[in-house]
């Protein structure tokens, strides 16, 4: 039963050497073990604060490009309405050029044919007129063939230039 039971002497002993121990751990283990317990708290806290705000630079980059993106949107659809605003002003310009240009075409054609016509109404009236000229004079030889009908004729001529 000694070894269940120590007596006092052995546990002199042993609180001796545990009171040794603890002071010998005290003044040269105890305070580089505190000491790196609390580097690596401190290490911990900092990297806990860097993510943090690591985080809030995150979240606030993430808000920056949202508004970025926005903005860009914003500049993209206004450029599109402005290029289609003026493609739409191009457009009706060109229908309107278009317009001008084949009325200028139609009353030149107008014009055109109006003096074809004119000439083609003088050119018939010169054909008509030589054609009466023509007429008249084969009617005169065909009377004036004898000398009589000649005569009776200008006696007659004469008459009506007297009378008036």
């Amino acid at each position: 039963m000694r070894l269940v039971t120590p007596d006092i002497g052995t546990i002199f002993w042993m609180l001796l050497m545990f009171i040794i121990v603890l002071v010998i751990l005290k003044k040269f283990a105890w305070k580089p073990i505190l000491n790196a317990l609390r580097n690596r708290e401190q290490s911990i806290e900092e990297s806990l604060r860097s993510a943090d705000k690591a985080k809030k630079e995150m979240e606030k980059l993430q808000a920056d490009n949202e508004k970025i993106m926005a903005e860009a949107r914003k500049v993209r659809d206004k450029m599109l309405k402005e290029t289609k605003k003026s493609s739409e002003n191009i457009l009706g310009e060109a229908k309107n050029k278009a317009r001008e240009e084949s009325k200028k075409i139609i009353q030149s054609a107008r014009v055109q044919i109006e003096n074809e016509k004119d000439a083609a109404i003088a050119d018939i009236r010169n054909q008509v007129a030589a054609l009466s000229v023509e007429i008249a004079e084969k009617i005169l030889q065909e009377k004036l063939k004898d000398d009589k009908a000649q005569q009776e004729l200008m006696e007659k001529l004469l008459k009506d230039v007297k009378m008036n």
